[in-house]
């Protein structure tokens, strides 16, 4: 498997700037799940991480970018380091050039376009630099705020997965959206 590049500098478009992750986040990202106790069920996770646990994935990070498995980025505001949130790139297929993204942002920034700008400054870096050539966006059917900014951001819909996932015990549908290069708006 090819390696996942980094960043040659962050990404942004003036008014959200991408970074890859990294430990320094940690406390910012405890906070989130603690301002939202939704958070990690959307994230299809059992329970919010604990530090440790933040801690294991942080030092995980470089390796599984250098195998081609994962990319974890940052976002945040131009002019600040904290962490409003982060864009995951996962589920690689390199032979077939594609991979899937998933997203989550601080409750203070949600709905001020964050989301929509972030798919888009990583889209153009995983088509450009990274050779993908079809990005996807499995959610929840009901989760309006992600598909929302995936359509804002020009993935288009292709429908829904019946009984596709399970997630804390019990199967679930999930929509499924893409991006091709030319579905992104320049």
């Amino acid at each position: 498997m090819p390696a996942i590049p980094p960043l040659k500098e962050p990404l942004s478009d003036g008014h959200v700037t991408l970074r890859m992750a990294a430990e320094r986040d940690i406390p910012e990202i405890l906070i989130a799940y603690q301002d939202d106790p939704q958070l990690h069920i959307r994230l299809g996770e059992d329970r919010p991480p604990s530090g440790a646990n933040l801690g294991t994935r942080s030092e995980r990070a470089e390796g599984e970018r250098r195998a081609g498995v994962r990319a974890t980025l940052t976002i945040l505001e131009p002019g600040s380091d904290d962490c409003r949130g982060q864009l995951i790139v996962h589920k690689f297929d390199w032979d077939n050039a594609r991979a899937d993204v998933g997203i989550w942002l601080v409750p203070q920034v949600r709905g001020r376009g964050f989301a929509r700008r972030a798919l888009t400054l990583a889209a153009r870096w995983l088509f450009d630099d990274v050779g993908m050539r079809r990005l996807a966006i499995l959610t929840e059917p009901d989760n309006q705020p992600m598909l929302h900014a995936a359509r804002a951001a020009g993935f288009v819909d292709e429908g829904l997965l019946r009984s596709y996932g399970i997630e804390r015990g019990r199967r679930v549908d999930l929509a499924v959206l893409s991006l091709l290069p030319e579905d992104l708006r320049r």
